[in-house]
């Protein structure tokens, strides 16, 4: 298909993202026709690396995206990142609570540099009691109930796939275009900042 008849062609993404459920996001979006740039650390996404069973993961949930490596830890670093969301439509992470603030890509700085920007913070566990705990599937699958669903009755089991991250990835995209959906409506809107 011709790129410019995707429904997204022209909307630019910048992701920091990790594992599944962020860079599912990302991937979707790509799919649909959105430049989506990531940001990778200098030694690269820890997907690359995965082995036997977790081999798949980087090609799978970074299709359609173009990288760049840089350390965000420094002046330069930081630099680019903050140049390339001065023109974005949309910013990806799914690091814990804090992280981005600490770097300096926290919602209300970027705000202030880009005021349409969209930002979806992809988390495993939202503001509450957990919200500073790792989120990996098999826990949002044992924590949930599906893994009593899918398992022999008194044996709770995994589902097969990392369905909790790729359905929060999916809601991710949803709410993303709902936001690019006002933004052609309400022009003036601030920045949309979406947890999901």
């Amino acid at each position: 298909m011709d790129d410019s008849l995707r429904p997204l062609s022209g909307i630019k993404v910048i992701e920091m993202t990790h594992m599944v459920m962020g860079p599912a996001v990302g991937s979707i979006l790509g799919d649909l026709g959105a430049d989506v740039i990531k940001i990778e650390p200098l030694t690269g996404d820890k997907t690359r690396k995965l082995k036997k069973s977790g081999s798949g993961y980087f090609l799978t949930y970074n299709r359609n995206k173009r990288s760049i490596a840089l350390d965000v830890k420094t002046s330069e670093g930081r630099e680019v990142v903050l140049k390339l969301l001065s023109t974005a439509d949309v910013f990806i992470e799914n690091f814990r609570p804090g992280a981005m603030d600490k770097l300096g890509f926290g919602h209300k700085e970027l705000e202030t540099i880009n005021p349409q920007l969209i930002y979806c913070s992809a988390k495993g566990f939202l503001n509450g009691p957990y919200q500073h705990r790792t989120a990996l599937d098999e826990v949002a699958q044992m924590m949930g109930g599906l893994a009593y669903m899918t398992g022999p009755p008194g044996q709770p089991l995994r589902a097969g796939s990392s369905v909790i991250d790729i359905m929060g990835g999916m809601f991710g995209v949803i709410a993303i275009l709902a936001a690019l959906q006002l933004s052609l409506i309400h022009i003036s809107e601030p920045t949309r900042l979406l947890s999901i």
